[in-house]
């Protein structure tokens, strides 16, 4: 199967974004990003921080959600937390994007999980530790005394979100057609290696 959608998961101050954008723009295609969350928002009739607060408590897996949903006088989606619910918006969101674009970058949200059927080249940006932090505090502007916790954070946060809404590992390297080191190889060459490695994958000259 074709993989014309690149999906990329990465930890908090990878620059996984940003490498995903550079990606795109090399590839002429769109990257979705925050839009999806905003896109949700907008349905929601909600901001997105308080969407993005709901990520990060999730209570329950979406499949066990589904059972306990026992009130026959509401939907099975009614009944659901909205962590699920917010998966569930965002996961047509993209499906819907999916049957538009036949390319396109996605950057988070179980991106290589909602599109699997669809075929998607997936990729896991990460870095370490003191790298993440020190483009926190240059590049993302977060003060010194509070990066480390926040990377951290932030981390949990996908990590949650994404463990329960697919049932795998967010860091299991062995589901991804392509993981990166970002402070080794820096963020342009990363995104040439994506480039390359798609279009090799695709047949693409």
């Amino acid at each position: 199967m074709k993989k014309r959608i690149i999906t990329i998961e990465r930890q908090y101050g990878s620059g996984g974004s940003i490498i995903g954008k550079l990606a795109a723009d090399k590839l002429g295609i769109n990257c979705y990003n925050r839009q999806i969350l905003e896109m949700t928002a907008q349905k929601c009739g909600i901001s997105p921080e308080y969407l993005e607060t709901a990520e990060e408590n999730v209570p329950t897996s979406f499949l066990y959600s589904l059972l306990l949903s026992a009130n026959p006088s509401r939907s099975i989606e009614d009944n659901l937390p909205l962590s699920d619910k917010v998966f569930l918006m965002e996961s047509r969101i993209i499906t819907d994007i999916s049957n538009e674009e036949e390319s396109f970058v996605l950057v988070g949200r179980c991106g290589n999980y909602i599109l699997e059927e669809k075929g998607c080249f997936s990729v896991y940006i990460y870095a370490n530790p003191e790298d993440r932090i020190e483009r926190a505090i240059k590049e993302y502007g977060i003060a010194q005394n509070k990066a480390e916790q926040i990377m951290k954070k932030a981390d949990k946060r996908r990590e949650t979100f994404y463990n329960v809404n697919t049932g795998r590992l967010w860091q299991d390297k062995d589901q991804y057609a392509l993981c990166l080191n970002s402070a080794e190889l820096g963020d342009e060459l990363c995104a040439e290696l994506i480039v390359k490695a798609y279009r090799k994958y695709n047949g693409i000259e």
